[in-house]
């Protein structure tokens, strides 16, 4: 497919006559499976991009951190908040400073200036931010096989420990314990239609709203897709199981790569075998489970990454007076 051609397209005209885009567009390239490589017949198009800030975003009253465009699947980043992403090592993000030349649609001379700096954001946080990535990629694909394979009482089990899961999560980011505790737990059911179901305990005090909003749309968002039992076309998901595999596995060989060699490589032309078998179903059985085999794989990477992030030779945290340096010389170039 001819990607160029088709950002010329009248579908593709915001590139050129949104103020915030057109000739301030640093970087735009290729997303999703088709910068992995992974892509057929059925995958959906994605470009991914950086752009310059306004002068009146540094100097002035305005803010802007991403554009997007739903219809034809763009996301593109401000300079300021891509940075901010890269220095957690983001693999959203990651991706497009990874990306082999012909996968970019366009890149300003400052856009392959960030490109070619990209090492200036790499440490040792790319196992901790990649390792959570493909943790929440590992119970999306344990949540889906146990919506079909489980009774109610063993499902509900599986749910506790998910929205768990997801609990954490959410303290980590927001560590908000010393305002208070939530305890979930299983019982007797009161619900007549259910054996069991999980119940809360919780005391918070003087906690943002916007916060505690956020912590049950974590976990609420676990219990929703549950409901989705019986909705759901067992083709289509076996697709997505699939899909699911693959990008844990994927998200293992990106961390790898950059805490070994300190490079961000996005197309995985050299992985495409193992990734293309999981994703055309090679190890997925006919009950919806997967294979040892696939479990074994999936052991051997996590192994591989502990590795890696114990003798990588990135840096703990990114150097910030560099970095400070190069986004000040390059903010100075949008004004």
């Amino acid at each position: 497919m001819d990607f160029k051609e088709l950002m010329q397209s009248k579908a593709y005209d915001f590139l050129r006559t949104n103020p915030r885009l057109g000739d301030r567009i640093m970087l735009l390239g290729l997303g999703g499976s088709y910068a992995y490589g992974t892509n057929n017949e059925n995958s959906d198009i994605d470009f991914r991009g950086v752009t310059l800030p306004l002068p009146s975003d540094l100097l002035g009253l305005t803010e802007f951190e991403q554009y997007e465009d739903g219809e034809t699947d763009t996301v593109i980043y401000s300079f300021n908040k891509i940075v901010k992403l890269l220095l957690d090592c983001n693999p959203n993000t990651c991706e497009i400073l990874g990306l082999d030349e012909e996968q970019y649609l366009i890149k300003s001379p400052l856009g392959q200036e960030l490109v070619d700096n990209s090492s200036l954001f790499l440490s040792k946080r790319a196992a901790r931010s990649f390792g959570g990535y493909a943790g929440a990629q590992l119970r999306r694909l344990q949540n889906a096989i146990a919506r079909d394979s489980m009774p109610q009482k063993e499902r509900e089990q599986h749910i506790l420990r998910s929205v768990q899961n997801a609990l954490e999560d959410f303290e980590r980011k927001y560590a908000h314990s010393e305002r208070g505790s939530i305890r979930l737990y299983i019982d007797k059911a009161v619900n007549p239609e259910m054996e069991t179901e999980i119940f809360v305990d919780a005391n918070y005090s003087h906690m943002p709203l916007r916060d505690y909003e956020n912590m049950w749309s974590a976990m609420n968002t676990v219990v929703r897709d549950y409901d989705k039992i019986g909705k759901r076309n067992r083709k289509k998901d076996h697709n997505h199981l699939n899909k699911h595999a693959m990008h844990l596995i994927r998200l293992f060989m990106m961390a790898v790569d950059i805490l070994e060699k300190g490079k961000i490589i996005t197309h995985r032309k050299d992985d495409l075998e193992l990734l293309m078998k999981i994703r055309c179903g090679g190890y997925l059985q006919e009950d919806g489970t997967f294979a040892g085999e696939f479990y074994e794989i999936l052991a051997e990477y996590e192994r591989k990454l502990e590795i890696a992030a114990r003798q990588s030779s990135l840096p703990d945290q990114p150097d910030m007076e560099k970095v400070e340096a190069f986004v000040e010389r390059v903010n100075r170039q949008a004004i």
